[in-house]
C-alpha cells in the first residue's frame, strides 16, 4: 500500500491505527437467511428472558465427533517459563455422540451417550428427557434445524406427548442455544487429555458430567433482543453496500 500510494511504511501503519484499521486481523462470521428468523429468534430468546411457570427449559443439542485421540507422546507439564504443550501428531480411535440438554433455571444436565448420530439417538434421548423430567412439568425443547430431530417418527412421538414444546432455532444460529457454551467447556476438557479407547473416552466424559451435575453451572441470558437485531440488521446493510474503499483510509477527517 505504501508502494501504491507513494508514501512510507510508517506514514500508513500511522493512518491504520489513526483509523483503527487492522489488516493483518480477521474473523468469521454467519448471517442467517431464514425468513422467519425474527419470529423464531424472539421464540427462543422469550423462554430465556420470561420462562413458562411450571415448566422446564431445555436446551439440547448433540455433540457429534467426540474424538478418542491417543497422541503419541506424553504431554510436558506446565512449569516454571513455560506453558504446558502435547504432542500435535496422535491415533485415532473412534468417536462418540453425547446428546446433551441443560436445564436453563438450574444448569443441571440430562445426557446421553452413543455410537451414532441418527434419529433413532434423539428419539431414544427424548425418551430419556421424558423419563427423568416430573410427570407434572412441560417441557420447552430448545433445539436447532437438524433433520433428525424432524424425522417423522420423531414427529409422531412428540405428538403422543402433548408436554413436549419444540422450538428451533433459526438456520445458522446455533449461538442462540446456550448448551453451545457447556460444549465448549466439554471440548476443552477433552482435547487436553489422551484417550487409548472410546471406552476411556467414555468413563472421562461421564465423569465430567457427574462433577458438573453436583456442581451446576447456569449460563444466563443477558443479551437485549432489540440490541442483537439492531447488530444483525446493520452488518446486513454492511455486506448490501459492501467494503468502502481502500483509499478511504486516507481521509482522517472521519
Amino acid at each position: 500500500m505504501a508502494r501504491a500510494a507513494g508514501i512510507s511504511a510508517s506514514s500508513v501503519q500511522r493512518l491504520w491505527a489513526a483509523n483503527d484499521i487492522k489488516p493483518h486481523l480477521s474473523r468469521t462470521f454467519k448471517l442467517s437467511n431464514d425468513k422467519q428468523f425474527e419470529e423464531k429468534f424472539w421464540d427462543v430468546i422469550g423462554l430465556y428472558l420470561d420462562p413458562p411457570e411450571k415448566a422446564l427449559v431445555l436446551c439440547c443439542d448433540e455433540k457429534s465427533q467426540c474424538q478418542a485421540l491417543e497422541r503419541t507422546q506424553p504431554g510436558l507439564p506446565l512449569g516454571i517459563g513455560h506453558i504446558r504443550t502435547k504432542t500435535h501428531d496422535y491415533v485415532r480411535h473412534g468417536t462418540l455422540t453425547l446428546f446433551a440438554a441443560l436445564n436453563y433455571l438450574e444448569g443441571k444436565l440430562i445426557t446421553r451417550l452413543a455410537a451414532r448420530h441418527r434419529h433413532q439417538q434423539w428419539l431414544a434421548f427424548l425418551k430419556l428427557i421424558d423419563e427423568q423430567s416430573p410427570a407434572d412439568l412441560d417441557i420447552h425443547v430448545i433445539a436447532d434445524n437438524y433433520a433428525t430431530h424432524k424425522h417423522p417418527r420423531v414427529k409422531n412421538w412428540l405428538g403422543r406427548h402433548p408436554r413436549f414444546h419444540m422450538h428451533y432455532t433459526p438456520t445458522s444460529s446455533s449461538w442462540m442455544n446456550l448448551v453451545e457454551r457447556f460444549f465448549g467447556d466439554l471440548t476443552a476438557f477433552i482435547t487436553a487429555k489422551s484417550f487409548a479407547s472410546t471406552r476411556e473416552l467414555a468413563d472421562a466424559i461421564i465423569t465430567f458430567l457427574a462433577a458438573r451435575n453436583d456442581n451446576p453451572q447456569r449460563y444466563l441470558w443477558k443479551a437485549k433482543g432489540e440490541d442483537i437485531l439492531r447488530k444483525i440488521d446493520a452488518a446486513r446493510r454492511a455486506l448490501a453496500v459492501g467494503p468502502a474503499p481502500c483509499n478511504s483510509i486516507y481521509d482522517t477527517s472521519h
